[in-house]
């Protein structure tokens, strides 16, 4: 916002100081725009708050297009600048989520509100214009919400009224002096009425009309003959100094296009190269997108902490590369000419490597795909969900405390909801003190603990679960800090969902 200020009073300053040099044809004008809009709605954050509340997303239909228009006055400083401002209705937007436990969670926006812009034009010729926009509005946001089967809706309605910035660009052609046709593109940037900012982008054409503009006048011949001065003849130049004509060279510039990327971040254990289950399933919609633009690439960056040397975290950052590069060849079939692996070791830290925080965000694999002009279709019904269950296990104890009662009642409900899914409950440890044949050994232990409390007190079948300890093989901390071995004793459980339940 205060990049937005700057930048107009810049502007405003120049309209000001150019005006009088440059005034050509000043006034009023109106117009209207008719379009479509689009907004970006965030699945990942909508699927993470219901998650809290026990609920798991099966699948998610986003309506993310509507129709939009605009009304707006401005005024002609001069051909190079004006001042608009109107008001927009962006349309509507929604999502349909179907959960698990069953139910469906629906969300719907309304956005509407008022603009102010400063608008700079660069003409190309005397007739056709291209111009840019930058500004502020004020957009009235409603949200409305409703559930079905086991989801609650608490608050069903919200509204809010914030001040954001817009900017935007477009091409103009004048028809006659008065009335002139334009296409173009602006974002909005908008807050809902439930504290989540995000962008809708409208693309419309429209007319716009300018007050007072007439054609110019044409002599009458009751007025007589027009009395023209006598044209002064320039002096004779010798035909040696008389230049060959210039050339206009026009180079013509290829169109410029919307392009869209995609960055997959995918983090390790400590120490570690191979992929975790959980992310498995991202992984299939990066294999997802290379399978439906066969013409694409991919470069494959494999990255680490800064524990431990450099060649080491170099060979290391490698393997994690080509471990993504291997599954997605082997279990995903992309063939593997599109496929390039390039480990940075520790060289391109996006964190800071002083927390242990910022170490977990280092050890990561980042895939960079070309970029097309279409991503829709990409959505992929996931297979496997994972419910990280932090539980505060004594040292080189297994014994589940009452206090995570509630934790292990939401496995029971997804479980219980859902007969087809199965589960497998994956136990951890990073207690130093324990040789690797106790670590493995009372993870295993906590692991079958809570299956056993599943089934004993909650009612869970025991055919549909599984144990696994992994003993300190799979680190989420380094174990040099108390708190770091207490992140370590955790269980993990991972649903995996049959065809009927997806």
């Amino acid at each position: 916002m205060k990049h937005a200020s700057r930048m107009m009073g810049l502007l405003a300053l120049t309209v000001i100081a150019g005006s009088a040099a440059l005034a050509q044809d000043p006034g009023w004008y109106f117009g209207a725009n008719f379009g479509r809009s689009r907004a970006k709605i965030d699945d990942s954050r909508i699927s993470g708050s219901l998650l809290v509340d026990g609920y798991g997303t099966a699948s998610i239909d986003n309506r993310d297009r509507d129709s939009g228009f605009k009304v707006f006055s401005g005024y002609q400083f001069n051909r190079y600048f004006a001042v608009e401002g109107g008001y927009f209705d962006l349309g509507k937007f929604g999502f349909a989520m179907a959960t698990v436990p069953p139910g469906t969670l629906n969300g719907n926006i309304t956005v509407r509100g008022l603009g102010l812009d400063l608008v700079g034009f660069l003409p190309i010729t005397q007739r056709f214009s291209a111009f840019a926009r930058a500004g502020l509005n004020e957009a009235r946001a409603r949200d409305t919400f409703s559930g079905t089967g086991l989801v609650v809706v608490a608050t069903p309605s919200a509204r809010a009224t914030n001040l954001n910035y817009a900017f935007g660009g477009g091409l103009q052609y004048d028809l006659t002096r008065a009335v002139a046709m334009r296409a173009e593109v602006e974002r909005y940037r908008i807050d809902d009425a439930i504290g989540n900012k995000g962008d809708i982008d409208l693309y419309s054409v429209g007319l716009l009309c300018r007050f007072g503009r007439k054609a110019p006048a044409v002599q009458s011949a009751a007025a007589g003959p027009a009395v023209l001065p006598a044209p002064v003849l320039p002096a004779p130049v010798p035909a040696a100094a008389v230049a060959e004509p210039a050339v206009l060279v026009v180079v013509p510039v290829p169109p410029a296009t919307q392009q869209y990327c995609t960055i997959l971040d995918l983090q390790f254990n400590i120490d570690k190269g191979d992929i975790q289950p959980e992310d498995k399933e991202r992984l299939k919609v990066l294999g997802t997108f290379l399978a439906r633009y066969p013409g694409t690439s991919a470069v494959i960056e494999g990255h680490s902490d800064n524990v431990g040397a450099q060649d080491h975290n170099l060979k290391l950052s490698q393997e994690r590369a080509r471990s993504v590069v291997t599954y997605l060849v082997h279990d995903l079939g992309i063939a593997p000419s599109r496929l390039t692996a390039i480990g940075y070791g520790d060289t391109r830290p996006v964190a800071d490597n002083r927390t242990e925080d910022g170490k977990r965000q280092n050890r990561r694999v980042d895939a960079v795909v070309a970029c097309v002009t279409d991503v829709e279709g990409l959505t992929v019904a996931p297979a496997r969900m994972t419910m990280a269950l932090y539980i505060d296990y004594d040292q080189n104890q297994a014994v589940i405390k009452p206090e995570y009662a509630g934790e292990l009642r939401k496995v029971a409900r997804i479980l219980k909801a859902n007969p087809g899914m199965r589960a497998m409950v994956e136990g951890h440890t990073g207690d130093l003190q324990a040789t690797p044949q106790q670590a493995m050994e009372i993870s295993r232990k906590r692991a079958q603990n809570v299956v056993d409390y599943l089934v004993d007190t909650l009612g869970v079948e025991r055919s549909r679960l599984s144990v696994q300890g992994f003993g300190d093989n799979r680190r989420f901390a380094y174990n040099t800090s108390v708190e770091g071995e207490q992140e370590n004793r955790r269980v993990n459980v991972i649903f995996t969902y049959s065809d009927a339940t997806n």
